[in-house]
């Protein structure tokens, strides 16, 4: 199955749609899967999408309520709802998905959801609710299948039938004590196989992996795929089984933490909506940049501290912003593979020690051959051999300085307790443009300038 890309072609069969009756509708959404409906609200204004999700069967509404972005308020479309239709919506989601709809709203509305809701429902939702979102606890499903320890096979399999017809799909059986106490887990084919008179603590697996419900979403991906699971259980501090973690919102995990991160590097706050307004985007980014602008001025004081040296070889100016770029480029790629490896794994000392160690040499490597090239068009164009000698020195200089605060800044970060990519982008820009204007300027003061008064 490819995917789903919308275009005008759909959008105006749905336009068209939307303008005849019921039936029409109706036959025209059902060529849509719920993800590609989801996919269609964002080009939809909001009484478009009212009216689509009125007119779907619960089973799909729900669905397609749950496909959508978060930065396109599914939150606000089922609060406008008529309160029946909302409350067969969300008792048809997943306790997990219901619950990061419902987050979204505010407190009353959230109430005036809740309340119209099944109590057991409520009270489920009510209860992840308490939880960060981005917690192991913010992402959990309260739903799950358990057997007790002390189940023979055909009450085992009994029970798990009995609680799986309210439950779309699972990958594992939890086993617990009479006091819910997660003892162990089970695969439904360890049930199965089983011999006729086997008991359950027989047959249980106590080697398992589990997470506490406060543990980051970000440690909670990479158990599950340091250990290639399909779901993880969620404990509290006694370990009380609490619920499960699912590979698909895992995906959805990682998804928002590399978008996250791409947006700290670029000196843009999480918060700001990809499709956000222009008020957001400004309030988010304008820190940051009079942040840049003091470094900047920084970076501008030291060619002002040179300014001699630039007047008398005005050819430097032209070749200090190439080095300055360079520099910039080289860091921001030792910047990306270092909060990478930090965000993928926590690293030991030693191994902090080597990727530093191995940027300084892919910048030394880098900077050396880089700095050939424009001492070479320094000779061949200005025929200056020791122009192009304070060239290279300063592009392989500052190739250098780029791999190690490349690497060095977001470890130091880390190690402080600073999310290192928030800040490493403005810090390492800060060192690679006074490096890329100091560099070129102090080998040229002394060895041009100098060379040319002796």
């Amino acid at each position: 199955m490819q995917s789903f890309e919308i275009d005008k072609t759909d959008l105006q069969r749905i336009k068209v749609a939307l303008e005849s009756d019921d039936a029409e509708l109706q036959r025209v959404l059902k060529e849509y899967h719920p993800s590609e409906i989801a996919l269609l609200f964002e080009k939809l204004p909001q009484e478009a999408k009212e009216k689509i999700i009125n007119i779907l069967p619960i089973e799909v509404a729900s669905e397609v309520i749950s496909e959508m972005d978060e930065e396109h308020r599914p939150g606000e479309l089922l609060i406008n709802l008529h309160p029946d239709k909302r409350s067969e919506i969300v008792e048809e989601l997943d306790y997990d998905d219901a619950t990061d709809i419902i987050s979204q709203l505010d407190e009353d509305e959230q109430q005036e959801i809740l309340e119209d809701l099944d109590q057991e429902d409520a009270d489920s939702i009510r209860a992840l609710l308490k939880y960060d979102e981005d917690t192991a606890g913010g992402i959990m499903n309260s739903e799950i299948i358990k057997v007790n320890l002390n189940f023979d096979k055909k009450e085992a399999l009994d029970e798990i039938i009995r609680q799986s017809e309210e439950m779309e799909e699972f990958y594992t059986v939890y086993v617990v004590d009479d006091s819910n106490t997660l003892i162990g887990i089970l695969s439904l084919k360890d049930v199965v196989k089983a011999r006729i008179n086997a008991k359950v603590k027989d047959i249980v697996n106590t080697d398992f992996v589990f997470v506490k419900a406060e543990l980051d979403q970000e440690e909670v991906a990479k158990l599950i795929s340091q250990y290639n699971l399909t779901t993880i259980p969620v404990v509290d501090d006694h370990m009380k089984l609490l619920g499960r973690i699912t590979v698909d919102d895992i995906i959805d995990v990682m998804e928002q933490e590399n978008t996250e991160d791409i947006l700290k590097i670029s000196g843009v706050s999480e918060d700001e909506e990809l499709s956000g307004n222009w008020q957001d985007a400004v309030k988010s980014r304008l820190p940051w940049l009079i942040i840049n602008l003091g470094t900047a001025y920084l970076a501008a004081s030291i060619i002002r501290h040179f300014d001699a040296t630039v007047a008398q070889l005005p050819i430097l100016a032209a070749y200090m912003t190439i080095i300055a770029g360079m520099g910039g480029n080289s860091a921001t790629q030792a910047l990306a593979v270092t909060v990478r490896r930090i965000s993928l794994s926590d690293l030991t000392d030693s191994q902090a020690y080597n990727t530093v160690f191995k940027e300084f040499l892919v910048g030394l490597i880098n900077g050396a051959a880089n700095g050939l090239i424009v001492f070479f068009i320094a000779l061949f164009y200005d025929a200056n051999i020791m122009l192009g000698l304070v060239l290279f020195l300063a592009m392989t200089g500052n190739l250098i300085v780029a791999g190690l605060t490349g690497a060095s800044i977001p470890l130091i970060l880390k190690r402080v307790g600073i999310d290192p990519a928030v800040a490493s982008s403005i810090i390492i820009t800060t060192f690679t443009d006074c490096a890329g204007f100091l560099l070129p300027l102090w080998f040229a003061t002394h060895l041009l300038l100098h060379t040319h008064v002796k």
